[in-house]
């Protein structure tokens, strides 16, 4: 019996401990959703005459603080960051420790963005602030506005809205000085609300900080201003526009990549650039070439083959002038022609063929050119030859749904080393004008001309043209793909964007973009009207 009994036990213990584990691995309780609540802080928020060097705010449960020095905004901003711990580990608190002398009779903010979370589940304890005046009394008024980019459709994030005192601001405070009172759209916001203000007169500045460190560096950083003083109090909401300004123009030191080519970087504007080389005070004859990578401010200085132990560069754009000795090694490579098809194996109606090559291009014999459709009918063209670009291409009348070959002769194409190229075939092929699609777009409430009008696939400019009077604008035959209409009011005539410049005060040309992607199809007429408000 007591054997029975024992067993029975052991049974009823063993079933007891299989339910339990079923449970607890079965449910797990509900997901904690909360933020964490603060329970009190010392001192307590929106204290007056504050004289301390410590704050130290207590939860209801365990919380983690994570991207301090990117979410934390403090206005005023301190000289001295203050020590904020913990950081990384659990804890039911948090201490600032002020480690700078407070200002007289001034509010300061400590917002606190997303920073906070508790310890489990990660749940936002959401802009938090935590506010104290040195003096007898909190600072209350406010100011708002919105940020948006001069030439993206979405603006960055993390923009920093700073606020100046007009009496004492002048062109070069945005480069050497804290501003009086600083906010952040963070990370997913594109409005900003500056709290607790004095009454007063103040500048105010927007930047995309790189450095966090509450100043303008304009090789790194976008700016947005607005000419006038703000006048505080005010019901008005105010809008920012950041653009990167384009730097002066600065070359950078040649550095040899063959034996007859350097590359030559600079920053700025390349327009109006001329270059220049010498050997042993005698012109040296060059040609200069576009670098093959869009995303390198740089080109490609091509040089006889000729014995030189080094070459002098010259650069001069607008009072810009600028000289360099580069020493030339012995390689033992040379870039040679080579003809590549640029346009690939479908050529568009719109477009013309291309070829490119990478040696400068000195002549071309259209004798020793021959292009032929499937019928090996030979077919009329034209070329034209970009120097810079190092390209070739070829207009003539197409057909529907056609295959044609190019053929190049021997000396069809001769380069700057007096090389030419060996026979060479390229085979492309068009196709139906039902495979493609037509937008017409309706401009409504023009401002001014001439504008600019682009239809980009995300990022990248597809098709573009430009209108002196137009309020309609009609673009024929263009690939099938949802496209992003962008209109750019062309001020200054030289058919690009051209961005503001800070100490001139002046603002980016004006970029307006259609709000919804444009749904262009195969064979397909799209008219769309577009409210330039």
């Amino acid at each position: 019996m007591t054997k029975l009994k024992h067993i029975a036990f052991l049974l009823a213990s063993l079933l007891l401990l299989t339910n339990c584990a079923k449970r607890g691995t079965i449910t797990g309780g509900k997901k904690d959703t909360i933020a964490p609540k603060i329970i009190n802080s010392l001192p307590e928020n929106f204290t007056t005459n504050f004289k301390g060097n410590e704050i130290k705010i207590n939860f209801d449960e365990l919380i983690k603080v994570k991207d301090i020095n990117k979410q934390l905004i403090i206005s005023p901003p301190m000289k001295k960051q203050p020590i904020i711990v913990p950081q990384g580990s659990a804890s039911k608190y948090i201490s600032i420790k002020i480690l700078d002398t407070l200002a007289p009779n001034t509010t300061y903010s400590f917002n606190f963005g997303q920073s906070i979370t508790d310890n489990n589940e990660g749940n936002p304890y959401s802009q938090f602030k935590y506010v104290l005046s040195t003096g007898s009394y909190i600072d209350s008024l406010t100011v708002v506005g919105k940020v948006k980019d001069a030439y993206e459709q979405k603006p960055d994030s993390f923009i920093s809205v700073m606020l100046y005192d007009a009496k004492t601001f002048t062109d070069s405070t945005v480069y050497k000085e804290t501003p009086l009172y600083i906010t952040s759209t963070l990370d997913s916001l594109k409005v900003f609300s500056l709290e607790n203000l004095k009454e007063g007169s103040y500048k105010i500045i927007a930047l995309k900080d790189k450095a966090n460190n509450n100043k303008f560096n304009p090789d790194t950083d976008k700016i947005g201003f607005i000419e006038y003083p703000i006048t505080i109090p005010t019901t008005d909401m105010f809008e920012l526009e950041l653009f990167q300004e384009k730097r002066p123009f600065k070359a950078e030191k040649p550095t040899q990549e063959s034996n007859n080519k350097l590359f030559l970087g600079y920053q700025g504007d390349f327009k109006n650039t001329s270059i220049t080389a010498s050997y042993n005070n005698k012109e040296v004859p060059i040609k200069i070439g576009k670098f093959p990578s869009k995303d390198k401010d740089s080109v490609q200085i091509f040089y006889p083959n000729v014995k030189m132990d080094s070459i002098q560069i010259a650069v001069k754009n607008g009072t810009y002038f600028k000289k360099f000795t580069s020493k030339l090694k012995n390689l033992k490579e040379s870039d040679s022609l080579k003809i590549e098809n640029k346009t690939g194996s479908v050529l568009a109606f719109r477009d013309a063929f291309v070829l490119k090559t990478t040696t400068p291009i000195a002549t071309i014999d259209e004798s020793k050119i021959i292009l032929k459709n499937k019928d090996s009918i030979a077919i009329k063209f034209t070329s034209k030859h970009h120097d810079f670009e190092q390209e070739i291409s070829f207009d003539f009348k197409k057909e529907e749904n056609e295959k044609y070959t190019i053929e190049l002769l021997p000396g069809a194409i001769k380069d700057f080393y007096d090389k030419s190229n060996d026979s060479i075939k390229f085979n492309f092929s068009t196709k139906q004008l039902s495979d493609y699609g037509n937008l017409k777009i309706n401009f409504i409430n023009v401002k001014r001309y001439p504008f600019i009008v682009e239809l980009l696939d995300k990022k990248e400019v597809l098709y573009k043209t430009t209108s002196t009077k137009e309020s309609s604008i009609y673009f024929e035959t263009i690939e099938p793909k949802l496209y992003t209409i962008r209109i750019i009011y062309d001020d200054n005539s030289d058919n690009e964007w051209t961005t503001g410049d800070y100490l001139a005060k002046k603002q980016a040309e004006e970029i307006i973009y259609f709000p919804k992607l444009i749904d262009v199809r195969s064979n397909w007429d799209v008219e769309q009207d577009f409210i330039l408000d």
